[in-house]
């Protein structure tokens, strides 16, 4: 369930690209105007007022923004406008080949999401970026078990419904374990394998399977026998096939614990997730650490910042 207030009568495109004009106009932006707008209008709103914009002023109102904002406000903003495909094909493109690049965040768009989600990506991918996902992958990864996992990931065909086969559940929980935790050594080929192939309810039949057989999950099967970007696509399909709510609920309390705050990972799940299942992460983090995640993240960030993120988690609860 997504966390997104809208209006619940909005205005229409073309007056909410005007008042973003004059947010503009004059010296200094108006950051709360821009704000109350933007971060209170669904995909298609923002589709249609960046059309508007277009039309009216003969400006991307992206490039307008960029102008007008700086610092983790825009990108948080930036990221924000786009459709969520255009959005992931971004995060992703970053994330392989900025200068600082960090795989992480590549690994997490792509193993969190749907085979649907994922064709859908690959086009906007090679259509935004004139290369394809696969080549990027290819050239900005380390060949081994991690590069393996994702090309398999983005290309294999899965069940996306709720129907599992117990019997090879059952089969698949063993056949993980025969590959991993009974023998010395990993046989990788067999995670990928599974992992790649399965949908998540079956994935998600196989960890509670692996869990009645062996004695604990297989979360900590990937744990023991694996490292690295490899065990972190791992964890990341089993947790998301398992519990989205509760895997993102995770990843946002590491960005905001211990010395400093992991900006461009709370800008990234905050701002992918806000229209998808906000209201489950949200939950899930309450629950495990008796605090809500607005207030989490309001003792974390400051200024127009913070309170473009809250307004994107909604009411505090």
């Amino acid at each position: 369930m997504a966390t997104l207030t809208v209006p619940p009568v909005p205005p229409s495109p073309r007056d909410d690209a005007m008042q973003l004009y004059r947010a503009f106009k004059g010296f200094g932006c108006d950051t709360s105007a821009v704000i109350n707008i933007l971060a209170h209008r669904d995909a298609t709103q923002r589709a249609y007022i960046q059309q508007e914009y277009r039309s009216m002023y003969s400006e991307e109102l992206s490039k307008r923004l960029a102008s007008e904002l700086s610092g983790k406000l825009e990108t948080a903003v930036l990221l924000w406008l786009h459709d969520p495909a255009g959005r992931d094909a971004t995060i992703i493109r970053k994330s392989l080949t900025a200068d600082n690049r960090s795989i992480e965040g590549a690994t997490e768009v792509i193993c969190s999401h749907t085979p649907s989600q994922l064709q859908y990506l690959k086009q906007i991918y090679h259509s935004m970026f004139g290369v394809y996902l696969e080549h990027d992958i290819q050239t900005n990864t380390s060949p081994g078990d991690h590069q393996k996992l994702l090309l398999a990931y983005i290309s294999t065909p899965r069940h996306e419904g709720p129907e599992v086969n117990r019997e090879i559940a059952q089969k698949d929980a063993k056949a993980l374990y025969k590959a991993g935790e009974k023998k010395l050594g990993t046989d990788e080929k067999t995670f990928i394998h599974i992992f790649s192939e399965r949908s998540a309810a079956h994935l998600a039949a196989v960890s509670s399977y692996y869990h009645d057989m062996y004695g604990h999950s297989l979360k900590k099967a990937v744990k023991n026998e694996t490292s690295g970007a490899f065990e972190h696509a791992l964890l990341t399909i089993i947790q998301c096939a398992v519990n989205p709510g509760k895997y993102f609920a995770k990843v946002l309390r590491k960005a905001m614990k211990g010395l400093g705050t992991d900006d461009s990972t709370l800008i990234r799940v905050i701002v992918t997730r806000t229209e998808v299942d906000m209201q489950y992460i949200k939950a899930a983090y309450l629950k495990k650490h008796k605090k809500t995640l607005n207030d989490e993240v309001h003792s974390e960030t400051s200024g127009h910042y913070r309170t473009f993120l809250l307004s994107l988690l909604g009411p505090n609860h």
